[in-house]
């Protein structure tokens, strides 16, 4: 063992023993692993670091504001809310329906160039490349 390990190893014994980990959240639960297999591998520390802080990608977050937005349309139908207060809420609605769309299509556009790049690179090394 290296220096730090024997330091860290030692640190984590004292906190132990002082009781530091004792009613820490969660324990005592098993662990919650994060299902990040449709993520792309050099995208999966950033998503972490912005779950952990709270943050939703784009995507995600457009996702929850049209929920939102479709909820509060079918409240104003049922409320007989006035005309003008709807078709602003149904722009809204549009707009993020088009970014999200948008946003997806970018994507999907991404990930069919990346396709073709590694079937390029796999067909050249087994010889298929014309």
């Amino acid at each position: 063992m290296d220096m730090f390990a024997i330091l860290a190893e030692n640190k984590i014994r004292e906190a132990m023993l002082k009781g530091d980990f004792e009613d820490l959240p969660g324990q005592g639960e098993p662990l919650k692993i994060d299902d990040l297999s449709r993520v792309p591998e050099e995208l999966r520390a950033s998503y972490i670091l912005l779950k952990n802080a709270g943050v939703l990608p784009e995507e995600m977050q457009l996702q929850k504001e049209i929920v939102n937005l479709q909820n509060l349309l079918n409240s104003c139908y049922e409320d007989n809310t006035d005309d003008s207060e709807i078709n602003s809420l149904r722009k809204k609605l549009n707009e993020k329906m088009l970014r999200y769309d948008m946003i997806m299509e970018k994507r999907k556009t991404r990930s069919n160039n990346t396709m073709s790049l590694y079937q390029n690179k796999i067909s050249r090394k087994l010889g298929w490349y014309r």
